[in-house]
């Protein structure tokens, strides 16, 4: 697992473009969820997905980087798969359901099963259009 603290949108843009599974978590340092659910989601993503990179966004911070996903609530996780977001937790999420929701389409990228894999992107590509 690759981790890093953006402090600029070019940054984590480039991020989720080069990479295949890329989590951008979204926090600031007067969040207690924020500041307890963080080792949390660096635990699973080390632990269960060590492929996906962890991008943390100090919304407080940097607010033109959440303001550009429309991110308004901290803390937010961004997930993406081949530069497009599939999904979005905020606020409330266990961990859990953050795993349950990274599993499958990370297992087909990394799995090395290609036609299964370009059925979750279409998938997402879809989910993507319908939003």
């Amino acid at each position: 697992m690759d981790k890093k603290v953006i402090t600029d949108l070019s940054a984590l843009q480039s991020t989720i473009k080069k990479e295949k599974a890329a989590l951008a978590y979204f926090y600031n340092d007067d969040c207690p969820p924020c500041i307890s659910l963080r080792p949390k989601v660096e635990n699973l993503i080390n632990s269960e997905f060590p492929e996906m990179k962890i991008s943390w966004v100090n919304s407080k911070n940097n607010p033109e980087i959440p303001a550009h996903f429309g991110i308004f609530a901290n803390p937010t996780i961004l997930i993406f798969f081949e530069d497009k977001e599939f999904k979005r937790f905020s606020k409330y999420m266990s961990i859990a359901e953050l795993s349950k929701s990274i599993n499958r389409y990370y297992n087909m990228i990394f799995s090395g099963s290609y036609s299964q894999y370009f059925l979750a992107l279409i998938r997402i590509i879809i989910l993507n259009f319908i939003r």
